[in-house]
């Protein structure tokens, strides 16, 4: 009943903070669609965010409280929203770090990783999960998810670095057309400057990375952490000893994994062949 009631409140909070973007828009005389491009976002998410469907970043809602001239209102409002809804309590600290690092990279060999994921591959994760999870329950990681998905883009001065199993890149999660959609935008992801992603192809008998998925992250503070994931768990690692280890392994990892170009070119590969 708690998870239950968590998630009435989060949805509450979303739909009064769409409702007053609503009502300042209208009262500007500004329709959805120019007001999508003059805060830097699709028509789309300027409905989902006005219809309570999904979290606002922090920089549409500056963006919204500058266009729309609503006095504070929308940061305000902001301020009352939980960002944690929909976050395993086990990722949350990692979630949090995320948005301040300096440099972010990941080592994954299940999936596609959940920062480069578009939203039908993540939905179809979360739908078809076990135990299955309720449509609120959905939501709210999708509104997370969501959230998590702008950050390497709305953070340019932040380093991804990215290194994907083959198999996982070949794993039609969601169908044919679903892996297509999502082959096309790593595609595109991979031509932004702070992004690299690298492919460890299927024929590569031995590397480094065999004990799992794991990330590793540079803080403001210019120090290293790390964190692992598994069955639902996770662990923060700030032991410099077992980092250091984790370094050395991501290293050898990026000289056993395809160059950046090869990387491109498997991709293209593997989207022609769907």
């Amino acid at each position: 009943m708690a998870g239950s009631n968590s998630g009435t409140e989060s949805s509450a909070g979303l739909r009064v903070f769409g409702a007053l973007v609503k009502f300042f828009r209208k009262q500007a005389g500004i329709t959805q669609e120019a007001f999508g491009p003059l805060v830097g976002y699709s028509v789309e998410t300027v409905a989902s965010i006005e219809q309570g469907r999904r979290l606002p970043s922090g920089k549409f809602v500056d963006a919204a409280e500058r266009v729309l001239d609503a006095g504070g209102a929308l940061k305000e409002a902001a301020k009352y929203l939980e960002r944690t809804k929909g976050l395993a309590n086990w990722f949350v600290q990692w979630a949090e770090l995320e948005k301040s690092a300096i440099c972010l990279y990941m080592y994954e060999n299940r999936m596609i990783p959940g920062l480069l994921q578009i939203e039908p591959y993540a939905r179809t994760l979360f739908e078809k999960q076990v135990p299955l999870m309720t449509e609120e329950d959905i939501e709210e990681k999708m509104i997370a998810r969501v959230e998590r998905m702008e950050l390497p883009t709305s953070r340019p001065e932040t380093v991804y670095g990215f290194i994907i199993e083959e198999h996982a890149l070949r794993r039609q999660i969601g169908g044919p057309e679903v892996h297509r959609a999502q082959l096309d935008y790593l595609l595109r992801m991979a031509e932004q400057r702070n992004i690299e992603i690298q492919v460890l192809p299927q024929c590569r008998d031995h590397h480094s990375g065999l004990d799992g998925a794991f990330q590793l992250m540079e803080t403001p503070e210019n120090s290293w952490i790390a964190y692992s994931e598994g069955q639902k768990n996770g662990l923060l690692i700030s032991d410099s000893a077992v980092v250091s280890i984790l370094q050395l392994r991501y290293a050898r990892m990026r000289s056993q994994a395809l160059s950046l170009e090869d990387s491109l070119s498997l991709l293209r590969e593997i989207r022609g062949a769907t």
